[in-house]
C-alpha cells in the first residue's frame, strides 16, 4: 500500500501566507491519494501548537519541530560548510532523525519535498518516487537582489546564495523524478538554466478558493471614510512586500490624492515592520496588521494593488482580489505567471504614473470597474480551481487519482 511523506519548510496550518496556502491543498490533494505522513518545520511555537491541533487528526503521522537560527548564525554556517543559508535556516537537527527514522520503517513509498529548504531531508538511496516542489527560483530571488543591492556586504550575500543555491537547485533537480514550479515562467527558467526537459521540470499552478473568496458572501463590513480605497495584502515584513508599499505610499498615493484628496491606502497583512508601520504616519495611509479575514478588506476595496518591484511565480494575493471581483492594478512582475488578459481582467502598469493613471481611471468609472472585477472572478473561476490545480499530483506519482 502507497503512503507518502510530505517535507514542508513551513507549517501549511492556518493558510494564512502564499507558501502556506499551496502547500495546504498540495496536503489536502496527497492526502486523497494515501496515507500521508508529514514532516514539517514550524517558524514559532504558536504555529506548531496550531498545526497539531489542526493536522493531526488527518495524517498517518505527524512530526512538527520549531525553527530556532538566526540568519546571522545561518550564514556563518553556511559560509563554513560551503551551503546555500537558505538550507542552514531549515536546518534541524531532530527533524531529520525523524525523517531518517520514518524512511527506515519501510513504509514510505512516495515523498514530495515542498520548497527548495526541505531537499537537504531527502535519502540519497531511497528507490520510491520523489517530487521536488521548488514553487520558485529561488537562487533567480537572490540574484535580482544582488542587482538591485550593490552595497556590501549584502551585495556578496546575495551573489553567493544565488551562486551556490543555484548549484544546490540543479544538483537536486537532477536526483528527483520531477521537479515542479508555480508558473510555466518559472519552470522554463529552470529548465534553461540547468538543460532539463519538459518531463524533468513541470509547471503546477496555484488555485484559489473561489467558493471562500467570492464578493456574495456576508462579511461584517470595514470603515473606509467613502473615499476611494486601495489595498495591498500581504506578509509584511517580506522585502517585496516592504519595498512594494513604500513606493506606493511614498510615490504612487501623492499622485492620485492630486485628482483625489481623500483617496487612501490599506496595507493589509500580520506581521508589519517598523518601517511598515511608520508608513502609517503619511496622508491616507492606514496599517492595520494582522486582521483575522482578508475578505472584508478586498470587498471594501476600489481596487487591489500590487505594485511590486520583485516578484516570483504566481501572487496569491491577486489570484484572491480577482476572486472577490475586484478590479486589480498591478506590476508586470507581479502580473506574471496570471492567466489572465491585461485591459479585460485586470490593469498592468510599470511605473508610478502609470499605476496612479490605472487607478484614477478605475475610480473615475465605477461601472468600469465592476466589469472588470466580474471578469476577473469569471477568470478565476474557469482556471483556477485548486482541485484541478492539484490533479497532476496523482499521474506524477504514478498513483491512481
Amino acid at each position: 500500500m502507497a503512503e507518502i511523506l510530505f517535507l514542508v519548510h513551513r507549517a501549511p496550518w492556518p493558510p494564512n501566507r502564499g507558501d502556506r496556502i499551496r502547500s495546504w491543498h498540495m496536503f489536502e490533494a496527497l492526502a486523497r491519494l494515501a496515507p500521508v505522513h508529514v514532516a514539517v518545520l514550524a517558524d514559532n511555537e504558536d504555529d506548531a501548537a496550531a498545526a497539531r491541533d489542526k493536522m493531526t487528526s488527518l495524517c498517518k503521522s505527524l512530526t512538527v519541530e520549531v525553527r530556532n537560527i538566526s540568519r546571522p548564525m545561518a550564514l556563518v554556517q553556511a559560509v563554513l560548510r560551503g551551503d546555500p543559508v537558505s538550507n542552514r535556516l531549515f536546518h534541524n537537527a531532530a527533524l531529520a532523525r525523524r525523517v531518517d527514522g520514518l524512511i527506515a520503517q519501510g513504509g514510505i513509498t512516495h515523498i514530495v519535498a515542498f520548497s527548495g529548504q526541505m531537499a537537504q531531508y531527502l535519502p540519497i538511496d531511497f528507490s520510491g518516487r520523489v517530487l521536488m516542489d521548488f514553487v520558485d527560483v529561488d537562487s533567480a530571488k537572490f540574484a535580482t537582489y544582488a542587482q538591485q543591492n550593490k552595497r556590501q556586504p549584502l551585495h556578496w550575500v546575495h551573489a553567493r546564495e544565488a551562486r551556490v543555491l543555484g548549484a544546490y537547485e540543479a544538483a537536486i533537480a537532477r536526483r528527483v523524478d520531477a521537479s515542479l514550479f508555480v508558473s510555466e515562467a518559472e519552470a522554463a527558467l529552470f529548465r534553461a538554466s540547468g538543460g532539463f526537459d519538459d518531463r524533468q521540470v513541470r509547471a503546477v499552478e496555484n488555485g484559489i478558493d473561489t467558493e471562500c473568496f467570492d464578493p456574495a458572501v456576508e462579511l461584517a463590513p470595514v470603515e473606509t471614510r467613502g473615499a476611494p480605497l486601495a489595498v495591498f495584502t500581504g506578509q509584511m515584513d517580506y522585502r517585496p512586500n516592504i519595498d512594494a508599499v513604500r513606493w506606493f505610499a511614498d510615490d504612487i498615493l501623492p499622485l492620485i490624492r492630486k485628482h483625489y484628496p481623500e483617496a487612501g491606502f490599506a496595507i493589509v497583512g500580520r506581521a508589519p515592520t517598523d518601517e511598515v508601520r511608520a508608513l502609517g504616519r503619511l496622508p491616507g495611509v492606514v496599517v492595520t496588521g494582522e486582521v483575522p479575514d482578508v475578505r472584508p478588506w478586498l470587498k471594501a476595496a476600489d481596487a487591489v494593488v500590487a505594485p511590486l518591484l520583485l516578484a516570483r511565480g504566481v501572487q496569491n494575493k491577486l489570484l484572491e482580489a480577482m476572486a472577490m471581483a475586484r478590479p486589480v492594478v498591478a506590476s508586470g512582475a507581479a502580473a506574471t505567471g496570471i492567466d489572465a488578459v491585461p485591459g479585460e481582467h485586470l490593469l498592468v502598469a510599470e511605473d508610478a504614473a502609470g499605476m496612479a493613471g490605472a487607478l484614477c481611471s478605475l475610480y473615475a468609472d465605477p461601472a468600469g470597474a465592476a466589469t472588470m472585477g466580474k471578469a476577473a472572478r469569471a477568470r478565476m473561476i474557469a482556471r483556477y480551481g485548486w482541485d484541478a490545480r492539484m490533479a497532476p499530483l496523482a499521474e506524477l506519482l504514478g498513483l491512481p487519482g
